[in-house]
């Protein structure tokens, strides 16, 4: 219970945080990707802020043996750059921009009834159970492919 205490009031204090500096208006996205334009900097400062306490907290708080409300800390251990990272970056990148909104402001506009926000929240869940789907089939014809190889080579031997 203590940790979905802990998780619910991070997600609370995130949605203020987002609320507060105007980051659920996806005009602040568009005028930040608006170059060439009437760029609006003010979401360069809220990154460059979520970045340093980031920075700072996340090295205090991996110095302790285990976090708060787990046994251990589950922190990812892949390292490499590989074809669905980049994919996946490029469609997050190209929702944000024709969207205006990133899944966090999104979520946070959606719950206060504002139509696009709910129409992007839609449709961005559609678009992981789409790639859910994928992946799943995708790794059941590599596994497949994988066995019949296997096979076919202990049937030569």
């Amino acid at each position: 219970m203590k940790a979905l205490i802990a998780s619910f009031s991070a997600g609370l204090l995130f949605a203020i945080g987002l609320g507060v500096s105007g980051m659920t208006q996806p005009s602040k996205v568009i005028g930040f990707l608006d170059l060439f334009g009437s760029w609006d900097a003010s979401l360069l400062f809220v990154m460059v802020g979520a970045i340093a306490v980031h920075f700072v907290l996340f090295r205090v708080v991996t110095k302790r043996a285990s976090p708060l409300f787990d046994d251990r800390f589950r922190l990812p251990t892949r390292k490499d750059i590989d074809v669905s990272l980049v994919a996946g970056a490029a469609v997050f990148g190209i929702g944000w921009a024709l969207g205006g909104y990133c899944p966090g402001p999104a979520l946070a506009t959606a719950a206060s009834g504002v139509w696009p926000a709910l129409v992007f929240v839609l449709c961005m869940a559609m678009g992981m159970k789409l790639e859910h789907l994928v992946s799943g089939h995708l790794n059941r014809v590599r596994e497949a492919r994988g066995a019949m190889c296997e096979s076919s080579s202990n049937q030569v031997h």
